[in-house]
């Protein structure tokens, strides 16, 4: 007997599921798009995460010219030349302008910082495109399920951290009166300047050029030391809580290719990524 075709992939129409399980049905059947959310776009290629856009987050460009990598008329330039054929990657790359290293290093860290916000906003229905692909070209993508045990991880170390998820979204207002029990990081100290009341952690982030997932890390541990306040509500559970053992479990993973990094190397990757100033 004939084997049934799978159903289709979901198409345009808004698909009400939760966005993990969203993820694990493309990643199952190894999709190309983007699926666009309420909180931001996750583009596919092959059923694994390339590109993920979050307007909480600094993008790309911005990261690289903040950090002196890139002057701000080539990167636009790059982006005139480059991005209706989405290739902007291989061109910088091929004039030079990035090593690969340096260009898989920073665009691992807009995704993963972008992928956190998508996740823990994940309100409404997502809408799947199939075949859409980014301007930026490809880079390193990372399977659905190493993504997700990134993300519950880092809201994990939140809330490990300081267990009340309102300071991430609210706008920062300084204890006027309060010492720190400990020394401020500069990175902290750059943050507490800015808490004026009136601008939240993601403004906050933009105004820096910052990661935000990291200036999450600085609130939370402002906010712990009692050098910014803490607006009224319990404390909360980590976002993204650990997979319940009744749920499926991930794919079979994929063969590695040659070039694959190890794992000593990805977790130091890690831990260069929250440290990045």
């Amino acid at each position: 007997m004939a084997q049934a075709p799978p159903p289709p992939l979901p198409g345009p129409d808004p698909d009400r599921r939760t966005l993990p399980v969203l993820l694990g049905d493309l990643a199952a059947r190894r999709a190309t798009g983007v699926l666009a959310c309420p909180a931001g776009a996750l583009y596919l290629l092959d059923g694994q995460v390339a590109h993920v856009e979050s307007p909480a987050t600094p993008g790309l460009g911005t990261l690289l010219v903040r950090a002196g990598r890139l002057d701000p008329h080539v990167w636009r330039d790059t982006l005139d030349a480059a991005g209706p054929t989405r290739a902007v990657a291989r061109r910088l790359l091929d004039t030079g302008r990035l090593t690969r290293g340096e260009l898989e290093l920073c665009h691992l860290a807009t995704l993963l910082d972008a992928a956190y916000f998508v996740h823990a906003a994940a309100r409404g229905p997502c809408r799947f495109h199939a075949g859409a692909r980014h301007w930026l070209g490809p880079v390193r993508s990372v399977p659905v399920p190493a993504l997700h045990r990134e993300l519950r991880r880092r809201g994990r170390l939140l809330h490990r951290i300081w267990p009340h998820a309102q300071v991430d979204t609210a706008p920062l207002r300084p204890v006027r009166a309060a010492s720190a029990p400990h020394p401020v990081r500069p990175r902290e100290r750059d943050v507490l300047r800015l808490a004026d009341g009136a601008h939240t952690p993601a403004d906050i982030a933009a105004a820096l050029a910052r990661q935000a997932y990291r200036t999450l890390v600085d609130v939370r541990r402002l906010a712990a030391a009692g050098l910014v306040e803490t607006p009224p509500g319990p404390a909360t559970p980590p976002p993204l809580p650990p997979r319940s053992a009744g749920a499926p479990g991930p794919s079979p993973p994929r063969p590695l290719p040659s070039d694959a990094p190890d794992i000593a190397t990805l977790r130091r990757i890690r831990d260069a990524l929250e440290a990045y100033p």
